[in-house]
């Protein structure tokens, strides 16, 4: 039976790719509601074209033959429509943040145990990556020994005049750390196989806004468990001489080696994406990536159909969003 999905809010772009990742798994795109009309609406009309607007989000919900939604609504808004779909017997993908509060986060983890669906956040600088899937399968085969370490760079382009009002209001958006660095911390937990860990230093800051008191637009944090510790740095300074929105890194560090992902752009090459070094013992070498593909999604699609957590733990899921709501408030305090 084909997998049937909905898409409930437009507010940030990754919808795109969350669509359409789906989309090519095989996903039969049912319908979409969004409140209003977002920035985002042209875009996806031209990605999406025929797929049916419905007035009411409650068509979509209340219809059985949708088994996953997608959630790309305002980040304040989220938890509230995931435990929605859940409770309508729906599984969710929801964007980062999956949400604002440690309040909704409980919610989400009690919805979760009543209804028995699937909550899963879309990482998205992990699973709509190739080189970073190559990462895991060359970490995996033991290529640099054991992680001990990763260090994660997120600079993003602000983009000033194509961001709506929410994203300047620290309750909306939920703050830089919450937001963005969840995407690093997913990364921390993953390579170095750990299933905790404690948010040892959190720092955020608006050094170059101050007419928007409410945009953190530097954060930082610092992260240690059993199995190693990492470093995460986000901001919103990458400059418009830059081909893309941002020159995202991420080194992992292993006791017989290492690699260095330069997952949007490297600024000593002349064009591409997906770019992997790896260094260890034998090899010393340039990987392009961009042919690994992003298992993410198949793989979501198949523990929907079988109640399975292939694509991610709900436990891996629950504690990435913890600590960065940890480390929120940590920065904040």
């Amino acid at each position: 039976m084909t997998l049937r999905f909905a898409a409930i809010g437009l507010d940030h772009r990754h919808i795109y790719g969350m669509a359409g990742r789906m989309i090519e798994v095989g996903a039969e795109f049912a319908g979409y509601w969004t409140d209003g009309d977002p920035g985002t609406l042209d875009g996806f009309d031209k990605r999406f074209p025929g797929v049916p607007r419905m007035a009411d989000r409650a068509a979509l919900m209340e219809d059985d033959s949708i088994d996953l939604i997608l959630i790309a609504a305002i980040p304040a808004d989220r938890a509230a429509l995931a435990i929605e779909a859940m409770e309508h017997g729906k599984d969710v993908m929801t964007d980062k943040p999956g949400c604002t509060t440690m309040a909704q986060l409980d919610a989400i983890k009690a919805c979760v145990a009543k209804t028995g669906r699937i909550w899963s956040v879309n990482f998205s600088e992990r699973f709509e990556v190739a080189c970073v899937t190559k990462a895991a399968e060359l970490v995996q085969a033991g290529a640099i020994g054991r992680v001990i370490q990763t260090m994660g760079m997120g600079p993003h382009r602000l983009n000033r005049p194509t961001r709506p009002g929410w994203f300047f209001e620290r309750e909306k958006y939920g703050g830089v750390l919450t937001d963005i660095a969840s995407h690093q911390i997913d990364q921390f937990l993953f390579f170095t196989g750990s299933s905790d860990a404690k948010v040892t230093m959190a720092n955020v800051a608006n050094y170059a806004n101050p007419d928007d008191p409410g945009l953190q637009d530097f954060g930082e944090l610092s992260l240690k468990s059993d199995q190693g510790h990492g470093y995460i740095r986000v901001d919103w300074y990458n400059p418009d001489a830059l081909p893309t929105w941002g020159d995202g890194r991420l080194t992992i560090l292993g006791t017989d080696g290492y690699i260095e992902l330069r997952k949007y752009v490297d600024v000593a090459r002349n064009d591409g994406t997906d770019h992997l070094y790896l260094v260890n013992g034998t090899r010393c070498e340039y990987i392009d990536a961009s042919y690994a593909g992003y298992p993410y999604f198949a793989r979501l699609a198949a523990d929907i159909r079988d109640r399975t957590e292939t694509a991610m733990s709900q436990a891996h899921c629950f504690k990435v969003m913890e600590l960065a709501l940890h480390a929120q408030a940590m920065a904040e305090a």
